[in-house]
């Protein structure tokens, strides 16, 4: 794919599904930025610096912002379950390091 397919495809995209599933963009990008904005603050605030963890939060934190336009988004679902699994996981791993 050549740069204007891309950007032609992106296009298609933004403004036409994810629109009708997700929402305004910016609308959704102002959750995101709020929730994220809260954990930055409290990793930085407790450990100083973003962790595999903290990752996992934020990613999870966007699916919830997509389905805070519709709740039936099964895809966001089962995304929101495998950050979860996966921030825990981390979490478990970063202790076994420096434990």
């Amino acid at each position: 794919m050549n740069r204007d397919q891309i950007l032609n495809e992106a296009k298609k995209i933004i403004n036409g599904k994810r629109e009708q599933d997700y929402g305004s963009a910016y609308n959704n990008h102002k959750r995101i930025a709020d929730g994220w904005t809260i954990i930055l603050r409290e990793c930085y605030g407790l450990k100083g610096n973003i962790e595999p963890s903290h990752v996992a939060l934020m990613m999870d934190w966007i699916k919830t912002c997509r389905l805070m336009n519709g709740i039936d988004h099964e895809d966001s679902w089962v995304d929101k379950a495998g950050y979860t699994a996966l921030g825990a996981e981390f979490a478990d791993i970063k202790e076994q390091l420096i434990g």
